[in-house]
């Protein structure tokens, strides 16, 4: 029991506070513990100047953190879930989801208070497509300009008057005590979600029965049913940090709904589609969305994002 359980994170504000409340956690339920954590830099911490989709996504964030588990120089890595790709290396899994934190987009604006009283031609600062196709289909005149770093760089950019406004995750803002700085917590119709936004999810070695039995504890079942939409939504339509896609799956009376997007990139189309079925039918609630958007013409608007980050 003295051998230490390695954690590995990202350096950031917020990854640290997402790995600590793993291992805090952890420890609730196994006092004799013995728990490090491993702070890593990853490429997409080190690599700011670009957008993230013209270099890999997100998951350029998760790289050095599998390679320390796959080497054995970690035991567990703790991700935001809204950064996982939807097929992981071989020999890894994603065993643990802990109780979803507050989903939503979050207005950060020390001018405006909520997303329809910003003018026409507002700047707006954020580096996900997302958030930009759904912006530019409130109002086509936004003028969207790139914003990558941390929370607090994001925020600093903001205060030096760089732009008027910015989207950011209002689950980071909370778990950083910032909860000041949201204007609004933008209602989902009029800004949805990236998929599993808010959750935090623990990858081990699949092989690794030790690792999943000290953290099956922690598993949120609803959040695990959730998660399980959501991602399968997105990677039946291969969809990362470079694809203009949203789905949001909430769970009422042992059923399970979930709505979801697929949005051009300056905003032009918004195709939606949403459902319901019973828990246990939740990854093919995803796989059934995304048929349906396909149906209606979605991948020629995904086709259309991947052109525009080869040009």
């Amino acid at each position: 029991m003295n051998t230490p359980i390695r954690i590995a994170t990202r350096q950031s504000p917020l990854a640290l506070w997402q790995a600590h409340t793993v291992r805090d956690q952890l420890r609730q339920r196994h006092p004799d513990l013995n728990i490090e954590l491993l702070p890593l830099t990853t490429k997409g911490d080190r690599e700011q100047a670009v957008p993230l989709a013209h270099i890999g996504g997100k998951a350029l964030f998760l790289k050095e953190l599998e390679t320390a588990l796959l080497d054995g120089s970690a035991d567990m890595a703790v991700h935001s879930m809204k950064d996982v790709p939807a097929e992981l290396p071989n020999g890894l899994t994603i065993s643990t989801v802990l109780e979803r934190h507050n989903p939503f987009d979050a207005l950060v604006s020390n001018k405006y208070k909520s997303l329809e009283a910003l003018p026409d031609n507002a700047v707006i600062g954020t580096c996900s497509p997302r958030r930009q196709a759904q912006l530019l289909n409130l109002n086509s005149t936004f003028n969207i300009v790139q914003l990558r770093g941390n929370v607090g760089t994001r925020l600093k950019k903001l205060d030096a008057n760089e732009f008027d406004a910015t989207l950011l995750a209002c689950a980071g803002l909370e778990r950083l005590a910032l909860n000041d700085r949201i204007a609004q917590a933008i209602p989902a119709k009029l800004s949805l979600p990236a998929m599993t936004q808010g959750t935090i999810g623990v990858e081990i070695r699949s092989d690794d029965t030790r690792m999943h039995e000290l953290l099956s504890p922690l598993n949120h079942k609803p959040t695990e049913y959730r998660t399980y939409a959501e991602r399968a939504f997105g990677a039946k339509l291969s969809g990362g940090c470079s694809a203009p896609i949203a789905a949001y799956a909430e769970i009422k009376d042992s059923m399970i709904k979930m709505t979801a997007r697929v949005i051009a990139y300056d905003g032009a189309r918004l195709l939606e589609t949403s459902g319901s079925v019973p828990l246990s039918e939740a990854k093919s609630l995803g796989t059934q969305l995304a048929i349906e958007l396909l149906d209606q013409g979605a991948q020629d608007i995904l086709d259309e994002a991947e052109h525009g980050l080869s040009v």
